[in-house]
């Protein structure tokens, strides 16, 4: 029997997004008209919320490192993407497109509540092997991550309000190194 249950958006970024360079520790990259409070007691077993977001990444040239994306409910990670390679080609500002779907799996007070995560992350500036050069990266490449098992996020109380954020980290602080989220939705998928 049907769930008879819809799909709804909760919460856009309405406004154009800032460029973020400069920073190793993740930070918020949506605009705060962007966040949205999860209410008390929203989770259920079996709940899905997607995280659609498009924008712009740029990178240095050689060494590039690493980039992280996060989920945070409040102030835990309910969804870590963990390191993805950047190209060994400099971007400036070329678009990405990124998709994390989230289930939830537990339910609960304190640390007890938990989703599973996987992302979607594309753009010309990812890639798979350290050292990658668009002469050898010559398509848009697409990254599910974690690319480990998947695994249930850090716990967090699914019986208090919760404020949805996205954050995102660099292995090296460089001006060159930066994103900028232009599009951002939340959707709550049943």
């Amino acid at each position: 029997m049907s769930l008879q249950s819809y799909g709804e958006t909760l919460i856009t970024q309405p406004d154009a997004g800032t460029l973020f360079n400069t920073y190793t520790t993740a930070k918020r990259v949506i605009n705060t008209d962007a966040l949205y409070t999860l209410p008390a007691n929203w989770c259920k077993i079996g709940r899905k919320l997607r995280v659609n977001m498009q924008g712009a990444i740029s990178n240095i040239v050689t060494t590039p490192g690493l980039m992280n994306f996060q989920v945070i409910f409040g102030t835990i990670a309910v969804y870590d993407s963990g390191n993805i390679q950047l190209n060994a080609t400099a971007h400036t500002t070329l678009p990405f497109w990124a998709q994390i779907d989230l289930t939830c799996r537990a339910i609960g007070d304190t640390a007890s509540a938990n989703f599973m995560g996987l992302g979607i992350f594309s753009g010309r500036m990812f890639t798979l092997t350290a050292g990658n050069t668009d002469a050898n990266n010559d398509h848009m490449p697409t990254i599910i991550a974690p690319a480990t098992a998947p695994v249930v996020g850090t716990g967090f109380d699914s019986t208090i309000a919760n404020i949805i954020n996205l954050f995102v980290g660099f292995t090296i602080s460089n001006a060159g190194n930066g994103i900028r989220i232009d599009q951002y939705e939340l959707v709550a998928l049943n």
